[in-house]
């Protein structure tokens, strides 16, 4: 569906930073491997969420972010951990956040365990919270809530069921049964051939400020897998037309060297936008490097360093853009 929304409806509330020390796979609970995988008896496996269907591409660029942050992590138990973050920002709100992360004991599989709930808080009382549950062996519910000033500002629900060759997901976000308001999503996506998946969306939203009352957007995705490349790519339509296009490319050239490429086109306000990314891994050095530049002249990059053979983990983050003459510079520091 791209941004086809993105103007009317608040975004969904983010879990707080990855941790450590628990279940490996529960630092991305939403990826397509989150839950076991079953295979068909003609080869096909679940193609996972069209959610994550340019997730390769996206974890690929860089999370830049400006200022001054320190977190550290404390692992109470091996389902339990809180963290402590301290942020200084001129860009966005400064100050101090309070999370936890606790991982039951059910494990479908040896890399995942439900059910997962995580969230974070500051002294303001402003929340963001996560519970992530599996029904059953095909079944898994995710609700999240973001409370902002003492108000419920966004709330979604979405149930995923995996079957052998395919993907179906229901969405419900920030319903009021009083003002008839609220966004209603569906997401259906199939393997065709080991290589292939296609898939389609349905979103509905009506609202008293939208145009009408109400809108509908289909879309079509599809992903091609082939070796360690990946190109992914979905078409957004609206009842007057075509409106966008979302195009990813993912290469890992190497052990240490991923390549990804995007391209977003809004035919509604006649923009287009592509940017590349590279991430390099270097284990002996214990250093991750990503870096991006887009068509808006925009360039970015972040490092993280692992301080061995203490627990420290140091991040630098840098962001240019050169027809703005804009610069942001971040630097932070994870403990534990």
């Amino acid at each position: 569906m791209g941004n086809v929304l993105a103007a009317s409806v608040p975004p969904p509330p983010s879990p707080p930073p990855p941790t450590t020390g628990l279940m490996p796979n529960l630092e991305k609970p939403d990826s397509p491997e989150g839950l076991h995988s079953t295979s068909h008896s003609d080869g096909l496996q679940n193609p996972g969420t069209i959610e994550d269907l340019h997730k390769k591409c996206k974890d690929v660029f860089p999370a830049n972010f400006e200022g001054a942050k320190v977190m550290f992590n404390k692992g109470l138990s091996n389902h339990f951990q809180i963290s402590h973050t301290i942020s200084m920002s001129s860009i966005t709100p400064s100050g101090y956040r309070f999370g936890a992360t606790y991982v039951g004991t059910t494990q479908p599989a040896p890399t995942e365990a439900y059910p997962v709930l995580l969230g974070d808080i500051d002294p303001s009382g402003n929340l963001n919270a996560n519970i992530i549950h599996l029904f059953g062996q095909r079944l898994r519910g995710k609700l999240a809530t973001q409370v902002q000033k003492n108000k419920f500002t966004a709330v979604q629900m979405t149930t995923d069921y995996r079957g052998d060759a395919y993907t179906v997901s229901l969405t419900l976000g920030n319903p009021d049964v009083l003002s008839g308001s609220g966004v209603f999503v569906m997401h259906y996506l199939q393997s065709i051939t080991p290589s292939v998946a296609l898939g389609g969306e349905l979103a509905y939203q009506r609202g008293p400020t939208l145009p009408g009352g109400q809108v509908a957007v289909l879309s079509a995705a599809g992903r091609y897998t082939n070796g360690d490349s990946t190109i992914s790519g979905s078409l957004d339509h609206f009842p007057t037309g075509l409106s966008g296009c979302h195009l990813c490319f993912h290469q890992k050239a190497s052990q240490q060297l991923q390549v990804g490429v995007e391209l977003e086109i809004n035919c509604r306000i006649q923009e287009s936008t592509g940017a590349i990314a590279y991430q390099i891994d270097l284990p002996k050095a214990d250093l991750i490097f990503r870096g991006t530049v887009d068509t808006n002249w925009t360039v970015g990059a972040v490092l993280e360093k692992k301080l061995q053979p203490l627990p420290f983990t140091f991040a630098l983050s840098g962001m240019m853009n050169h027809s703005k003459q804009q610069f942001r510079l971040g630097c932070g520091l994870i403990i534990g």
